[in-house]
């Protein structure tokens, strides 16, 4: 006997916090929608429950206006009547950093319990894509099920789902699996997640509205339990739903209909599922339709909140958290509420409409504002966490040179021991208001002969800056603020090898030092150090040779500049177009920096470009003739386009910075940065989320876009066996590998457009980035295979920022370098170090970056009363084995996400 059907009925809203309308006006409709639901829930007791979009903020921003409905609020959440959780916004997954995947789950599921309920769906109802590592966190926060609605079948602009002979499963639900292995029940919004939407009450029209959405349900259904989305984008509650059901019920006696929620539908859905589920593998990035529809493109509107995004995430877990762990095991408190008020301020720029820059101007200002507020707050907690670190530190050992040496402490947060070029102010001394100040007496205070040296003794090149006084303040935790006038110089040099996850301490003495002058220069356009050596040619690109391989590559950095007549979400360069570049434009080269630590070269590109797309093209916009078939091309009129470039090479690093900047003053246009690798490839390798994901070069044979760009975080790299060339980059989430025979990787620097798109007339001349722009980048030639993976954590370590903070001579119970945690591991990456905040236990999280199992090894200098392996949710779990060196061994499988937790004593 044939199972009977039931037709699950989840009413809900999704709620795009901001998108065509400014956040405001959207928060105004929330304000209306929320209070219709509550009353409905009150009097109603037919209407069974909500969906609350998987986000708690939308409860957070109803209670800004209706505060006092907070009891009501918690009384239906407890009730199960209000489904929440678990997430605290809906990120794009793409576009947010790992850890500010795991961040929005953590304070997602906290809230959530705080109001006493969780929606434990994974619930993903518009990402554009999905990342492969999703069921891995999901199953390790203990969610079996990721709800979704694209990356499998073809679902483009105004939840439109188009049809398609080839999809990656031909049911709505399926197994999907993450890179580790681990799996969860994937369900698709084959139909969207409004197929439920405004159901009719009478009977002749529900009679022909069941009639079709049944047979679109039975299409894709693998089970006799079947999913109706009663909502869609903004959709106010359909209050009369529970009527509308009953009508069902009269019609389709053989059909049980429910009002039903995710926890009761996966319930009942994996207790019926067949033996014959499809698995899908890894990504799901609608690769298997044709192209037009992945909305990829956002990867690279406002390129700049993507580079605010960067440095805002790096700031928190990669300074931030880490440093205040340091703190906190030497008798420091953890500011959890501070982290968790930056954390939310920041992810408040994450949902899809709000990273991915296609929003309305208004939008997008206000999220200025946001990562403005964010970063305040991780820079005061950093330098508060500084200050406790460094006054613990026994800096006596540099006494020796005088009463008048500066010591300074220079922090490396990253999981590995790292070398780079760092600066610091100094003040060499300070005269505060309170004693009074001669400023022309601190003018002319002499600095004497100098030198830079570590508490060994040993001495390092150093460049000093004289910046003459300066205006300062201290804010004592017990007294009045405090003005002084400073007397300030600045240092810059190469610190070496400083210990990964901790610091080394320096100081600037009294002492000549006589040396003679080293350089990185060859001629006036050429330098090496003892790894690369770097040609810059005439029209100003790069030729680079690894002199471990003896491999040149040459032709990096030619700049491309093409039209662009899509928008927000779509690139469209325009019908027969040529793109532009700098290859055949002469280039003025000049020599920044000779310093024995460093060499610099700035390579000026005087170029022009066409001023913009054609009148066609406002016309067609508002016409909404549809981006793919629009006819418009760029203008004649050339306006101009200096690109400056500062290509730089440090003593010690493998790669080599660029950074690079112009006023852009054209519209309507895309401009990338070019790297032909000319390496035997048919894959390439693309940083993403606790995944190097592995790529195919070339599009599936469905795919019609000419354009095949792809998101990434960290860097994108093209390598075999013997070769391989990284490119890294800072806020830069978009690349392409062109398919011109020699396998080049493009690298999108600027997009420029006047429209929203999508449904739609809604102009934002905002997103052509008007104005002035600077990007950076990081070039690694390496020996493919076997270098790789050291060239990929360099990249990671690119994306920190260092942390320095001078101190004065005193003795402290931390030595002058010192490790908090060290750890062995040939193929696992450091991903972050912070404190629970329920058990008040170190965190640490790692994942492994190969397709093969290693071990983790693990020593920590401090004492703890226990260590285990825990989870993403910071959960405790199975104690470890500490070795007689007071360090555990964690297997750890191909491509696992493993965290620790270190019970402090």
């Amino acid at each position: 006997m044939e199972d009977k059907k039931v037709i699950h009925i989840i009413s809900h809203t999704h709620w795009d916090r901001e998108w065509y309308l400014p956040y405001e006006k959207h928060h105004v409709l929330l304000t209306k929608l929320m209070d219709r639901l509550l009353e409905t829930l009150e009097s109603d007791p037919d209407f069974k429950s909500f969906h609350l979009d998987g986000q708690t903020i939308i409860l957070d921003d109803y209670l800004q206006i209706r505060p006092e409905m907070r009891e009501k609020l918690q009384k239906f959440v407890r009730e199960g009547r209000l489904q929440i959780g678990p997430w605290y916004i809906l990120q794009d997954e793409f576009l947010t950093s790992s850890e500010a995947n795991i961040r929005n789950l953590q304070y997602g599921m906290k809230d959530a319990a705080g109001w006493g309920g969780i929606s434990k769906v994974g619930y993903f109802p518009d990402s554009f894509g999905n990342i492969g590592q999703a069921p891995q966190i999901l199953s390790q926060a203990g969610i079996n099920n990721a709800v979704f609605g694209r990356g499998v079948k073809p679902t483009g602009f105004n939840n439109t789902v188009s049809e398609a002979e080839i999809y990656e499963s031909p049911y709505s639900e399926m197994l999907w699996r993450s890179p580790d292995g681990s799996s969860v029940l994937g369900i698709l919004f084959a139909n969207w997640y409004c197929n439920g939407n405004e159901v009719p009450t009478d009977e002749k029209e529900a009679q022909k509205y069941w009639e079709h959405h049944i047979a679109s349900l039975e299409k894709y259904a693998a089970t006799p339990h079947m999913l109706m989305m009663n909502g869609c984008d903004h959709q106010p509650i359909q209050i009369d739903l529970p009527e509308a059901i009953g009508t069902a019920e009269k019609l389709y006696p053989n059909i049980e209909f429910v009002h039903s929620n995710f926890n009761d539908y996966v319930d009942q859905l994996a207790a019926s599922l067949p033996g014959n589920l499809k698995v899908i593998e890894g990504e799901l990035r609608s690769q298997q339709t044709d192209g037009w529809g992945t909305l990829v493109n956002t990867a690279s509107a406002r390129v700049y909140i993507k580079q605010m995004n960067q440095h805002g995430q790096a700031l928190l877990e990669k300074v931030a958290e880490p440093l205040c762990s340091f703190a906190y095991l030497h008798g420091g408190e953890y500011p959890h509420h501070l982290i968790e008020y930056a954390w939310k301020t920041l992810m408040q720029n994450h949902p899809h409409d709000s990273i991915c820059g296609c929003s309305v101007d208004e939008v997008h200002r206000e999220m200025v504002t946001r990562f403005e507020k964010s970063k305040h707050v991780a820079e005061m907690v950093i330098d508060e966490s500084l200050t406790s670190i460094s006054e613990k530190i026994n800096t006596m050992s540099f006494e020796k040179w005088g009463e008048n040496a500066l010591p300074f402490t220079v922090y490396n947060t990253t999981g590995w021991d790292r070398t780079g070029v760092v600066s610091i102010t100094l003040d060499v001394r300070r005269d505060y208001f309170s004693a009074g100040v001669n400023q022309q007496d601190l003018k002319e205070f002499p600095l004497g002969e100098r030198t830079l040296v570590d508490d060994t003794g040993t001495e390092y090149d150093c460049k000093v800056e004289d910046l003459g006084i300066a205006f300062d303040y201290d804010l004592p935790a017990e007294k009045f603020r405090q003005p002084y006038m400073a007397r300030r110089v600045r240092l810059t040099f190469e610190a070496e090898k400083v210990p990964a996850l901790g610091f080394k301490t320096y100081a600037w003495i009294s002492s000549a030092r006589q040396t003679d002058h080293c350089s990185l220069i060859i001629n006036e356009n050429e330098m090496e150090n003892k790894y690369v050596h770097v040609k810059i040619n005439e029209n100003g690109s790069l030729t680079v040779t690894n002199k471990a391989n003896g491999r040149t590559f040459e032709g990096l950095c030619v700049y491309e500049d093409t039209g662009d007549i899509g928008n927000e979400y779509m690139y469209k360069q325009p019908n027969s177009e040529q793109a532009l570049t700098t290859k055949d434009v002469m280039a003025k080269i000049n020599i920044m920096e000779d310093t024995p630590f460093q060499a610099a070269y700035e390579i000026v590109h005087e170029w022009k470009i066409p001023k913009s797309a054609s009148d066609l093209l406002d016309q067609e916009q508002k016409e909404l003739v549809w981006f793919t078939g629009r006819k418009s091309r760029r203008v004649e009129e050339l306006v101009p386009f200096t690109i400056k470039t500062i290509v730089t090479l440090e003593k010690n690093s493998k790669g080599i910075n660029v950074k690079t900047s112009y006023n852009n003053q054209a519209k309507d246009h895309r401009l990338r940065a070019l790297f032909p690798t000319n390496i035997n490839t048919d894959v390439h390798y693309a940083d993403s989320i606790f995944e190097i994901a592995k790529r195919s070069n070339e599009p599936s044979q469905e795919w019609k876009n000419p354009d095949h760009s792809q998101h990434q975080q960290a860097f994108v790299d093209v390598s075999n066996d013997i070769e391989g060339l990284t490119i890294a980059n800072l806020g830069l989430n978009e690349y392409e590998m062109i398919r011109d025979g020699r396998n080049t990787i493009a690298v999108t620097l600027l997009r420029s457009v006047g429209e929203l798109g999508d449904w739609g007339y809604f102009p934002t001349p905002e997103a052509q980035c008007l104005g002035e722009h600077s990007i950076s980048f990081r070039i690694y030639p390496h020996e493919g295979k076997a270098g790789a993976a050291r060239v990929y954590q360099d990249a990671y370590q690119y994306q920190v920022p260092w942390s320095l903070k001078q101190t004065g001579l005193h003795d402290g119970e931390l030595p002058p370098v010192h490790s908090f945690v060290q750890w062995e591991s040939a193929n696992l990456a450091f991903s972050s170090m912070k404190v629970s905040e329920q058990s008040g236990d170190v965190m640490l999280r790692w994942f492994n970056m190969s397709d093969e199992s290693d071990t983790l090894i693990v020593k920590a200098s401090e004492t703890y009363n226990n260590i285990y392996k825990s989870n993403v949710i910071e959960e405790k779990g199975k104690s470890l084995h500490v070795d007689g060196r007071k360090a555990v061994h964690v297997s750890v499988r191909n491509h696992e996400i493993v965290t620790l937790g270190f019970e402090k004593n």
